[in-house]
């Protein structure tokens, strides 16, 4: 048993959980982060596409950005492919061992203490106080705290064992880094039989080299068989002479499609994937696990200010997060259901759609449009159906919804 007690043991020090240490040790409390890498950010499995209002809310230098985006190629399961291009750049693509190292740094600033190569391993609630059981460097210790906070991505064990539940639907998703050629913007490829129920992604991290290659992130989401899929697209783009290399290191993760029935208990709050607060339609969550870690700092610092940390205090948490973003989570669950029932045929002819009369144009420059904000640009597809283009899309989705 450690003689060190915090007010608050964080365990994951991703961007979620340095950013609540971070803003938990501004306010005055002692905070400790336990993380089982030897580093924050390393060999993290993430293209690290962050919209700008996101890294401006983080506060963080410029120094992680490896490229900035304001365009994008959808190419549809034949290949045709659709652009698209705005004035503004929507999002910054991140060096994410910089990026968490950023936010870490900040976290150290303020007090926060660090422990890497320390898995967490056990939670041992207690009337007065919560026990967390750790490896540090190999050896078996126990911190004590007022309360602890989960960012350790999805991982079902701890949230279980605490009788939080249990996410049961997942997607993996993949990633390697590669050499690539003729790749100076975001690619998406939407095609069942290159990510079954999801897209695969080629995004430019650097700019052309002297021979005409750039480094680049290529992966996708999958329902099954990731790393297959994944090598299928790898020896496509090959044969294309897209990369000069298939042989590469893939990283895998489970991404969570929906959330924690529960993600406070006492003492304890959950945050980021491990709470399931991921952006359905891309997988992305950097940016609603930013704004949990921030819904949860609000609540937790006034529940240690008034010595309050039962489960029924902490519930206020959930209540606030489902208030910001509860709505775009379910509607991002529908639209990943009805599309992953879609043939390629169908998408095909969503393809089709959009690009007729400017459609996706129209869409891109609406107020519907949002970078991380979907469901409203989803819903405007469904509302406007007295057009017809968009009736067609408004039938296809519910025909397949209801089938």
């Amino acid at each position: 048993m450690s003689n060190q007690f915090y007010d608050v043991i964080v365990v994951g020090a991703g961007p979620a959980g340095s950013y609540i240490a971070y803003e938990l040790a501004s306010l005055g409390h002692d905070v400790a982060v336990f993380e089982e890498k030897s580093a924050p950010g390393l060999n993290a499995c993430c293209t690290g596409i962050i919209s700008t209002e996101c890294f401006q809310s983080l506060d963080l230098g410029t120094d992680g950005i490896l490229t900035k985006v304001n365009s994008a190629k959808f190419f549809s399961p034949s290949g045709r492919c659709l652009r698209v291009q705005t004035e503004n750049v929507q999002a910054y693509v991140v060096n994410r061992l910089l990026f968490d190292k950023a936010i870490a740094s900040k976290a150290q600033s303020q007090g926060v203490q660090y422990f890497f190569s320390s898995p967490v391993i056990d939670i041992i609630p207690e009337w007065d106080s919560i026990q967390v059981e750790t490896l540090c460097s190999g050896a078996r210790e126990i911190f004590g705290a007022r309360a602890v906070v989960l960012a350790n991505g999805f991982r079902p064990k701890l949230p279980r064992k605490l009788g939080l539940g249990k996410i049961k639907s997942f997607l993996v998703g993949v990633q390697a880094e590669i050499e690539a050629k003729s790749v100076d913007e975001l690619e998406v490829y939407f095609s069942q039989g290159i990510a079954p129920g999801a897209f695969a992604w080629l995004v430019p991290t650097s700019t052309e080299h002297s021979r005409g290659e750039c480094s680049a992130y290529v992966g996708l989401l999958s329902t099954s068989r990731a790393k297959l899929h994944l090598q299928k697209f790898l020896n496509n783009l090959s044969c294309q002479g897209r990369i000069t290399s298939r042989e590469v290191e893939i990283r895998q993760k489970a991404v969570p499609v929906g959330t924690l029935a529960r993600s406070y208990g006492d003492r304890v709050l959950v945050i980021g994937d491990a709470a399931g607060h991921v952006k359905p339609t891309t997988g992305g969550g950097i940016y609603f696990g930013h704004l949990g870690a921030r819904i949860a700092a609000e609540v937790l610092n006034e529940a240690l200010n008034s010595d309050n940390l039962t489960a029924g205090h902490l519930a206020r948490y959930q209540k606030q997060w489902k208030t910001k973003m509860g709505k775009e989570l379910s509607r991002g669950y529908w639209a990943r259901w009805v599309y992953a029932k879609l043939s390629d045929r169908q998408i095909e002819g969503i393809f089709n759609i959009l690009d007729s009369g400017g459609m996706a144009e129209a869409l891109l420059n609406s107020d519907n449009f949002s970078f991380d904000w979907h469901s409203k640009l989803i819903l405007a597809v469904l509302r406007h159906s007295s057009i017809y283009p968009l009736l067609k899309i408004k039938r296809l989705l519910y025909s397949e919804a209801s089938s």
